[in-house]
């Protein structure tokens, strides 16, 4: 089974997220938008199209909660059921929460460090 095809964000906290957000868009050029986040087309000729999402949250944000970690990775994967299986049975710490959403289906999973680690299928393999 295929597994991870790509990384589709990176998600991390800041103690000032517009502050954070305006220093990437001046000194790196990151097309940081309103929503505070950025996102990076991807694909082309002989590669899939896709894109990976940049967005920074506030210092007490919960979404990388039960994780320690101050960032979250994002996963694109292949079959986000499947794999979620594959991972209890391989007695991961795979976690009952699990999102459906007109951006895709979403489930998390605990790594060997504690950090939370989010696997997304994309609506449509986009």
């Amino acid at each position: 089974m295929k597994r991870v095809t790509g990384i589709g964000g990176i998600f991390f906290k800041s103690k000032d997220p517009a502050r954070l957000c305006a220093w990437y868009r001046e000194h790196l050029g990151i097309d940081v938008t309103d929503w505070g986040g950025a996102i990076f087309e991807w694909g082309g000729q002989g590669s899939e199209a896709g894109m990976t999402i940049w967005s920074a949250f506030a210092q007490d944000s919960d979404k990388m909660l039960p994780g320690s970690a101050s960032f979250m990775i994002n996963y694109r994967v292949a079959n986000l059921d499947a794999l979620l299986a594959a991972l209890r049975g391989e007695g991961c710490q795979v976690l009952d929460a699990r999102e459906d959403s007109e951006f895709g289906k979403f489930g998390w999973v605990i790594d060997p460090d504690g950090n939370k680690v989010e696997l997304w299928e994309p609506p449509d393999q986009r």
